[in-house]
């Protein structure tokens, strides 16, 4: 069985999921395998897929499912995925020539049962880390100790314990919201474990304008408004938090209540007290992402 599966999960992408084709064909370490989830593509995707498999370079698996969402591909990737260790890598995306060699040659030499997985660096297509680099001191972390210490404030990359995901799997969403973050499942994984920290390029990134998890924000709030009430209660409930950030994730909640219509937002919440004294912030937080959403 190969110890690492990249998976990619992708909705009419043909034009970029070449160049992620490409720098997995020039990996130095073949212990891998590409798993392509389709979220329902109507481009060329499938054709293409289908003949890199036929040219067998890599190991390629390709699932084609109803489009349904980021959130939803990998919910399916974890659901078929056998290896030791998974990383996704988006479809407008590319891995440096040497990303899988590094990645096991850190996880053999430090890994074990006791790490979640490892945490590397997401580059910017100029070759410059996106936020720097992680303190040359640090050999491991929290995923939230990461963020809320300012530790790191960019992009990384995150290799993880495909046993351990298969916990927390599958996300359950909400009809007709698809902007569910996929951290949610992460979150509840590296509040148990700590991560390994690998100061090195791990994936190349090319945000496409428009279409991508991190565009558009305010709209994203009003499309999928029950998908962030869930992922904010979950947030204040993790370990690895501080007080502070618990407040603003309560704004947030009561922001995304309201405009989920949820009469029932102050029950589900799990901090109550907090929730009801931050609440006028909350609607101010709410006028504001309406306004917002309308730009």
């Amino acid at each position: 069985m190969l110890t690492v599966t990249i998976f990619t999960p992708t909705y009419n992408r043909a034009h970029t999921l070449v160049r992620t084709y490409e720098s997995l064909c020039r990996q130095t370490c073949s212990d891998f395998e590409w798993l392509v989830v389709d979220d329902g593509s109507t481009d060329s995707t499938a054709s293409l897929v289908k003949a890199w498999m036929n040219e067998g370079k890599i190991p390629i698996r390709y699932i084609y499912k109803e489009n349904g969402g980021l959130y939803t591909g990998y919910n399916t990737a974890y659901q078929n995925i056998d290896s030791e260790l998974c990383v996704c890598v988006d479809s407008d995306d590319f891995m440096p020539d040497d990303a899988v060699e590094k990645i096991l040659k850190c996880w053999r030499a430090r890994g074990g049962q006791q790490y979640a997985g490892l945490m590397g660096l997401d580059y910017r297509l100029d070759d410059t880390p996106i936020g720097g680099f992680f303190p040359k001191d640090l050999d491991e972390v929290w995923f939230m100790d990461l963020y809320l210490k300012k530790l790191h404030l960019g992009d990384t990359k995150a290799v993880l314990r495909t046993a351990l995901m298969k916990q927390v799997a599958p996300m359950e969403g909400f009809p007709g919201e698809k902007n569910f973050n996929p951290v949610y499942m992460m979150m509840q994984v590296c509040d148990q474990y700590p991560l390994l920290l690998l100061n090195e390029n791990l994936c190349y990134v090319d945000y496409q304008a428009g279409d991508s998890m991190s565009a558009g924000i305010w709209r994203q709030y009003m499309n999928s408004p029950r998908s962030f009430q869930k992922q904010r209660i979950l947030e204040m409930q993790l370990v690895h938090n501080t007080w502070y950030n618990r407040v603003r994730l309560a704004i947030h909640y009561v922001a995304s209540s309201i405009i989920a219509r949820d009469k029932q937002w102050l029950k589900r919440s799990p901090l109550k007290l907090l929730t009801v004294s931050v609440a006028p912030l909350g609607v101010l937080l709410y006028l504001l992402i309406v306004y917002k959403s309308k730009q």
